[in-house]
């Protein structure tokens, strides 16, 4: 399902470029003779790595989560649970969805990342560009919110920080050439795209959903069996095999 991951962030990134293109258009350093042009490029895919970063790192503690459900015996259900919860996520106003971290109580920690944001965009040097990605992964955003509940049913911590790194790669196209152009995609466009990223979220919560339910379609629906347990007993040998004493 990585695919899957890599599609949603290159559509959903018509979402970032209107949630987030503000910062993106707003980092520091102008390409001319105090910043060479490859420096200029440099800095800003560092700053989109440094996305992806933070996004893979959300996507491992999502990929603990899922991995603690399944050894429980939720591996089907929470296949089934994460479709579901990406259409709640459509379902709900964005307005909401932005407010989840102050429900959270994250308010404070927030702050702190917006704080250090704006102090990083005081300095053009590499370093400063990709904390400044780093820290632009951790604000609030309901697309990254919907990645990460496809996350969850990922397989296994580096399976879910595999799937969110392909998510933030499909974002990274779009975002690095506003950043590095102003104007990529004309306004209209923007908006007309954007609408597109709700419908591209249900066909992914329907694909988990089917996923979920073992239909037995190969690599669709594949029929999953039961978690392995630590203490599952060894198989036993046949009987026509001896031990020499």
């Amino acid at each position: 399902m990585l695919w899957a991951g890599f599609v949603f962030g290159l559509l959903g990134s018509f979402h970032c470029v209107g949630m987030c293109g503000a910062i993106a258009l707003a980092l520091p350093g102008r390409p001319g003779a105090s910043l060479p042009s490859g420096r200029y490029v440099a800095g800003r895919l560092l700053y989109n790595l440094g996305r992806v970063t933070t996004y893979a790192t959300l996507g491992a503690l999502a990929g603990l989560v899922g991995q603690s459900l399944r050894l429980a015996g939720l591996q089907q259900g929470l296949s089934i649970a994460s479709g579901c919860l990406i259409m709640l996520l459509v379902a709900v106003p964005e307005r909401y969805t932005a407010r989840l971290a102050g429900w959270l109580g994250l308010s404070r920690p927030l702050g702190w990342v917006k704080t250090t944001l704006a102090a990083l965009f005081q300095k053009t040097s590499g370093g400063a560009l990709y904390g400044a990605g780093v820290l632009n992964g951790l604000l609030p955003c309901g697309l990254v919110y919907l990645a990460l509940a496809g996350a969850l049913s990922a397989p296994g911590v580096l399976g879910a920080a595999a799937y969110m790194a392909c998510f933030g790669l499909g974002t990274l196209p779009l975002m690095l050439g506003l950043s590095l152009t102003g104007q990529l995609v004309p306004l209209h466009w923007r908006r007309r795209l954007r609408l597109a990223v709700p419908y591209a979220a249900t066909v992914l919560a329907v694909l988990f959903i089917v996923r979920g339910l073992g239909l037995g379609i190969p690599y669709l629906s594949p029929r999953l069996g039961p978690a392995p347990t630590a203490h599952a007993p060894h198989a036993q040998l046949p009987r026509s095999v001896h031990y020499c004493h």
